[in-house]
């Protein structure tokens, strides 16, 4: 029998608790999906949890595919920290920082960085002292992750001791015998750096440990957790250094003009080298696939007309170009590549949206792969006024969406949206018959606006329907702005504490609200 569900969408960096070290954590995901069940959603979609370089806030610019960012571990959840005096042995500067990111409306990173690297220095060293030296169950249950994880956890550790050690400089521009990973050099460093990538795996233990328990809380609050398999890493990553042989360094990749940019897009990461890449099997892929369905129930592919055919732009001269090249053959990698991410055991999801072939949408109804419809994207572009489809049409293997993290929200989409393409909007059956009016040219948004599309999209035939947060409440704040490097973007923040979301007489609505749509639209 299919199963009809909805979820919301929310990063989890936007839901800090009154807990927090101004980021939300990883122990966000108990209060968040506590309130999620009360509202009868039963999936919370996150972005990359991807650790990122000391200067990012972007998690889709990594500098590992497998790492969870440190960023993200719970502070006030961690023994070894609270064995130190935890907040209270902080210095009175420290202390006052932690309460300025308590009561920020917006993530600061570099001072949210630095806090948290100064306790988890802290953590460690107490570790180091009262497990790892005395050999206690602890200590072998870092040993055992160690030894369990180490298909990629050995060279992240090494790779961030040496970036650590180089000040945070790219491995292109190490030693050379470092930079091209001599084996002698490289166990040398191993012993060397010992302290340093014994400290590397122990954050990884520790997030993992958290990680794990936060997603047995979400199962018992009967939601899934839907994380995001990026399509690319940085240049300067553990995975690019730990297998340049999978990567040409000398094409970056991106995409043509699309609705984003007129331009395209250039996201400077190295292209993949497919023949090679293929004659290995895939193997990093498939240890990508392991690792996040080790982490979610299921996720999302991003950019998946990527994996079909990229798009390369050579650094130095040349003309742009897709690989490969050939339709078929375009066709016979998408699909093999679809095989390696669903044979880990999650559920995925095709990102396809931007500019995609027809043949890539076939493919993917071909193998049952959901993609997504967009609400302000669904119209018969064909047709003479480019009316919009009805949700209740979309196709059922299908994501409903009200947004992405890289659109502008529902509300801010309504301000810009001419007259007729709001009048379209409202002579919709399902947006029509919930206004009760059917010409909305003129009518600014509003909550009856905002609850008939997301009603609507509730109501749809897709068998998932995945909403912002941020357009369940109306809010105009958005994630990301693509193509731009802006200060706001990423920095999103809930109003509230995520532990205190039933405190809110706003947040108590919604929920109510949504409970009673999840019902009547049979998604429970």
């Amino acid at each position: 029998m299919t199963v009809r569900r909805s979820g919301l969408l929310l990063p989890l960096f936007s839901c800090p608790t009154t807990t927090s070290w101004g980021i939300g954590d990883i122990s966000s995901v108990r209060p968040v999906t506590r309130w999620l069940a009360g509202a009868g959603q039963r999936a919370l979609q996150l972005l990359p949890l991807s650790e990122m370089a000391a200067d990012e806030q972007s998690p889709y610019s990594a500098l590992s595919a497998m790492a969870i960012d440190p960023l993200y571990i719970d502070i006030c959840d961690l023994a070894d920290f609270a064995a130190t005096g935890g907040e209270d042995a902080l210095d009175p500067v420290d202390r006052d920082a932690l309460a300025h990111l308590r009561a920020a409306r917006r993530v600061e990173y570099p001072l949210v960085r630095r806090l948290k690297r100064l306790a988890l220095e802290r953590a460690f060293e107490k570790f180091v002292e009262a497990e790892w030296r005395q050999g206690t169950a602890r200590a072998a249950g870092l040993a055992a992750f160690i030894a369990a994880e180490g298909a990629w956890l050995k060279d992240y550790a090494l790779f961030r001791s040496l970036h650590a050690e180089h000040h945070e400089a790219p491995w292109a521009t190490w030693p050379d015998l470092l930079r091209d990973r001599d084996p002698d050099a490289l166990e040398q460093t191993r012993d060397r750096l010992g302290g340093r990538v014994l400290f590397h795996q122990y954050l990884q233990w520790t997030a993992d440990r958290q990680w794990q328990a936060a997603r047995q809380a979400a199962r018992a609050n009967g939601v899934s957790l839907l994380g995001d398999l990026p399509f690319m890493v940085d240049t300067d990553s553990a995975d690019v250094w730990a297998r340049r042989q999978d990567f040409d360094l000398d094409v970056s990749v991106g995409v043509p003009p699309d609705a984003f940019s007129a331009t395209g897009q250039d996201w400077g990461m190295p292209l993949y080298r497919w023949d090679v890449v293929a004659a290995d099997d895939f193997t990093w892929l498939r240890q990508r696939a392991a690792r996040t369905a080790s982490l979610f129930d299921g996720y999302r592919i991003d950019h998946l007309v990527g994996f079909y055919r990229t798009y390369g732009r050579p650094r130095v001269g040349g003309e742009p170009f897709f690989t490969p090249a050939a339709e078929p053959d375009q066709i016979s990698l998408g699909e093999r590549l679809l095989d390696v991410f669903r044979s880990a055991g999650a559920e995925v999801i095709a990102e396809d949206l931007g500019v995609v072939p027809d043949f890539v949408r076939a493919s993917l109804e071909r193998l049952g792969v959901p993609g997504f419809r967009v609400f302000r994207w669904e119209r018969f572009w064909n047709e003479a006024g480019q009316p919009f489809r009805d949700p209740a049409d979309y196709p059922t293997v299908s994501v409903a969406i009200s947004g992405t993290h890289d659109t502008e929200t529902l509300a801010a989409w309504w301000d810009r949206a001419p007259g007729d393409e709001r009048r379209l909007v409202g002579q919709l059956p399902s947006v029509g018959q919930k206004t009760g009016e059917t010409d909305l040219s003129l009518r600014p948004f509003d909550p009856i606006i905002r609850d008939a599309i997301v009603e609507s999209l509730l109501g749809s035939s897709s068998n998932l329907v995945l909403l912002a947060f941020q357009d369940v409440f109306g809010w105009r704040d958005r994630i990301n702005e693509p193509a731009t490097v802006s200060a706001d973007n990423w920095t999103f923040r809930l109003p509230w504490p995520a532990d205190r979301l039933n405190e809110s007489a706003e947040a108590s609505e919604r929920q109510q609200s949504l409970q009673r749509w999840t019902l009547e639209y049979h998604r429970v």
